[in-house]
């Protein structure tokens, strides 16, 4: 995550943490619907506006890594390095993100998310916003050479992939065996008579 580096973006990313941890708190001590809104500012120390110029819900509390999964995968496309191969650089990513939400401190928090309707809902609504950020980042590369559809598939299966991967036994297992077909999908759409992708 990108270091905020002058005192006002400290103090307003400060302020933010402060009240993501107090709301993820609150909710594994009480239980996510009994924890209101105001209870978490309070608790924070903040007035509902200042949660609310933070968080647009509720939901977005328990999810406040939201746009750093984005941006993460984003860069994967953006700034890997020349010639380098597409589809390595997304697992990549994946496996990382992928390790952080299967460790032992963040089980409390996918069970609380499991268990509540709201939760689920906001979490299947962020998978397509991050498919589609992905998506429009992979048909900006001039390189990739990939119709619109082609860009949007191959998103969706990266996103579903973390997903499947986050609920598996053996998070590692289900990666080795989705990734090789996401490998012969994004291959399968490469334009005829164009040259192949980085290997």
């Amino acid at each position: 995550m990108t270091v905020p580096t002058g005192r006002r973006e400290r103090k307003k990313a400060a302020t933010r943490q402060k009240i993501a941890d107090t709301a993820l708190r609150l909710f594994l001590e009480r239980g996510y619907d009994a924890v209101g809104i105001r209870e978490v500012a309070a608790e924070a120390d903040v007035a509902v506006t200042t949660l609310f110029s933070h968080f647009a819900s509720k939901e977005a509390l328990v999810f406040e890594q939201d746009q750093h999964f984005a941006r993460s995968l984003v860069r994967a496309v953006t700034e890997r390095a020349p010639h380098e191969p597409l589809v390595p650089a997304l697992r990549r990513e994946i496996e990382a993100l992928v390790r952080h939400c299967t460790a032992d401190e963040a089980a409390p928090v996918w069970r609380m998310i499991d268990a509540s309707p709201a939760l689920r809902s906001y979490e299947d609504s962020m998978r397509l916003r991050h498919a589609e950020l992905l998506a429009d980042a992979l048909a900006a590369d001039p390189g990739l050479s990939r119709t619109t559809t082609a860009c949007r598939t191959l998103a969706r299966f990266v996103i579903d992939a973390y997903t499947v991967a986050r609920e598996a036994a053996d998070p590692q297992a289900a990666l080795d065996e989705i990734f090789p077909m996401i490998e012969a999908a994004w291959a399968v759409t490469r334009p005829t008579g164009s040259p192949a992708d980085p290997a």
